[in-house]
């Protein structure tokens, strides 16, 4: 069954098939709905979307390059949310997504070989390969929760004055032994860390703005980014000692989740014996009982906003426009429940 199958039936030429699909506003109503019937009652189901793309130049698909692996974006409360307002912003736009791992299989490197409009970059380590070949492709480009660069919209929260925020809390409590339980590789100076994640190193350096001053030297526990189980069994040989750590900051409700966990199966209540903060106000975090003390930021908003900007790059790129590129950053707050309390006496 092919496109001229249905031209001869209705009695039009083949371009105005072809338009009844893809320029419906080239037809009078009356007209596309007919060709469309037709087609329909012969099984023609539309010209061939890779031959549509190369007649178009345009895909109709954006990417999204994740931080590690596809699966996480299924099993983060906070990933869900984001990835969820990006794909209703991208409908309004015509937009499809297309998750893309930041590896290699099989010869395939997906930043570099799948098809598409333009991309969003989402909270990359430096280095990662699909960042670069994304680059080298000149597609419009989107960075949330990375470094901002100077030819590529930017979108962030200011992660060192929430975690900063967050820190003060438990100071103020009256903390003084405080572990903090974040993602990335360990290395000599938590601040400098080069192989963290932006974010990651940026929520550290806050920590430690209002810990450093106070006297406060933190343990630091990490994980892998995809298991948090893991970075809370990092703390289990600390809530086994006599200086076990009074409160924990951790680097997402999901590790703060973990952190409980670990805690209750070891005998301590929280926050009775032990308070301990998360960071994102994920629908975890109110779940959580005791109710968890976070610090809130917008993940429908972000991912909104990220759709917006790059429908908007894409269509200018289409329209042979200079881009426009912008700093966008969104507000946090921290959100105080019940799982802190001032120390055990």
């Amino acid at each position: 069954m092919t496109l001229k199958t249905v031209a001869d039936r209705v009695g039009v030429s083949a371009m105005t098939v072809s338009n009844a699909f893809s320029r419906p506003d080239q037809l009078s109503a009356a007209l596309r709905e007919r060709i469309l019937a037709v087609a329909a009652e012969l099984g023609y189901v539309g010209p061939d979307p890779a031959a549509r793309t190369l007649a178009r130049g345009a895909t109709g698909t954006v990417g999204i390059l994740l931080t590690e692996s596809p699966q996480h974006a299924f099993y983060d409360e906070y990933t869900i949310a984001f990835l969820a307002a990006i794909t209703g912003e991208l409908a309004r736009a015509g937009l499809a997504l297309t998750l893309l791992p930041s590896g290699r299989a099989g010869g395939v490197i997906p930043a570099r070989d799948v098809a598409m409009d333009g991309a969003i970059a989402y909270s990359c380590r430096p280095g990662v390969d699909g960042v670069d070949w994304l680059r080298k492709r000149r597609l419009p480009l989107v960075f949330v929760d990375q470094q901002p660069e100077r030819d590529h919209t930017s979108i962030n929260v200011d992660d060192r004055a929430a975690a900063a925020a967050a820190a003060r809390h438990v100071v103020d409590l009256g903390h003084r032994r405080v572990a903090l339980v974040t993602v990335g590789r360990d290395a000599p100076d938590p601040r400098e860390a080069p192989s963290d994640y932006m974010v990651a190193r940026q929520r550290m350096r806050g920590w430690l703005d209002v810990l450093e001053p106070a006297g406060i030297e933190p343990v630091v526990r990490r994980s892998e980014y995809d298991s948090p189980e893991a970075g809370a069994e990092a703390l289990r040989d600390l809530l086994d000692g006599p200086d076990r750590p009074t409160a924990v900051l951790c680097f997402s409700d999901a590790l703060a989740a973990a952190v409980v966990r670990v805690a209750e199966d070891a005998g301590l209540r929280v926050p009775a014996d032990l308070s301990v903060v998360g960071f994102d106000d994920t629908p975890l975090a109110r779940r959580m009982r005791p109710a968890l003390t976070t610090v809130h930021q917008d993940a429908a908003e972000k991912g909104r906003l990220a759709a917006a900007e790059l429908a908007a790059a894409v269509a200018r790129h289409r329209a042979g426009e200079e881009p426009v590129v912008r700093r966008l950053e969104l507000p946090t707050e921290l959100v105080v429940r019940e799982s802190t309390a001032p120390p055990p006496a």
